[in-house]
């Protein structure tokens, strides 16, 4: 469904990114996870068009994937930001409302706020309220359901746990798995890497921007070796 081939990128002198090759499945959860700085976030941005590419090539269902952000979420792939993003000083709705921005049937537009009110609850009781009134969990579910508005194929989730209490992570990740099997193909960066694992159908490990490992999720998660050298500053049992 999407293949990166070779990618490069490079901020003025320093490589982020040093030939990353890696494909996703449709239906699939695919995880990366790596330390800070090893180039997950950058394979994201790469992808979704917010940083460009140096070098190599993303393939989209068989096309070449546009660099520009709003014509690949025109083709189904959306990505929800780290650190949320959301717009403070407008409502829940309008911010809802601005994800749907590609949607142009108003029928379809009120079918998309329903399912996203029926997957969020909370997020209907809150709708005339600013985004910036919401609690953090409530802004990562509102992140999310922005995301939803615009019918996506593929999700790229950056960081979806950073700064949320346990109770919340688990609860983001029992989401993520609905929206998989509700046949939603996901790209999921985490730096929580026990949760991430658990959960992905296949992974890859990062390191300095380069992939050093990568198999079936839960494989990844009980190799001793892989979690000695590649996991151990990540892995938090507790959360």
């Amino acid at each position: 469904m999407l293949e990166v081939k070779n990618l490069v990128v490079k901020y003025g002198g320093i490589t982020a990114l040093q030939g990353i090759t890696l494909s996703i499945s449709k239906g699939q959860i695919v995880a990366m996870v790596g330390a800070n700085g090893a180039g997950k976030s950058t394979t994201i941005n790469a992808i979704s068009g917010m940083v460009k590419k140096t070098s190599g090539e993303i393939v989209y269902e068989g096309m070449r994937l546009p660099s520009r952000p709003h014509e690949v979420s025109r083709m189904g792939i959306v990505q929800v930001p780290e650190g949320r993003k959301i717009f403070p000083t407008i409502s829940v709705e309008e911010n809802l409302i601005l994800g749907a921005y590609i949607v142009k049937d108003p029928l379809v537009l009120k079918q998309n706020l329903e399912r996203v009110y029926s997957l969020f609850p909370v997020l209907k009781e809150r709708r005339r309220q600013g985004g910036g009134t919401l609690s953090g969990g409530e802004q990562q579910m509102l992140a999310f359901a922005r995301a939803l508005m615009s019918n996506p194929k593929i999700l790229l989730l950056d960081e979806p746990s950073l700064g949320l209490a346990p109770k919340l992570i688990i609860e983001i990740f029992q989401f993520i798995q609905q929206l998989k099997n509700e046949g939603l193909t996901i790209l999921l960066v985490e730096q929580n890497a026990t949760k991430a694992l658990s959960i992905a159908d296949y992974a890859y490990v990062l390191e300095t921007g380069r992939i050093v490992a990568e198999g079936a999720g839960k494989e990844l998660l009980d190799n001793p070796i892989i979690r000695k050298a590649y996991l151990g500053c990540l892995d938090d049992t507790n959360q």
